[in-house]
């Protein structure tokens, strides 16, 4: 008798602008200064970047 071999189930992640679940090998990352944030789709990784601008640089 044989084992049978089970798919294994991916890593969720929740986007962090819809809070939907997504695996996590399909999410869209952006890096920043000092943490790492999830997006469904560009939609969303749009949206996010509307509402955060870049800050200027003060040098």
């Amino acid at each position: 008798m044989s084992d049978k071999i089970k798919p294994v189930e991916p890593e969720h992640i929740a986007c962090d602008v819809c809070l939907k679940e997504i695996p996590e090998d399909a999410a869209k990352t952006f890096e920043g200064d000092e943490y790492l944030l999830h997006f469904c789709g560009l939609e969303c990784l749009t949206k996010w970047k509307k509402a955060h601008p870049p800050k200027p640089n003060n040098k």
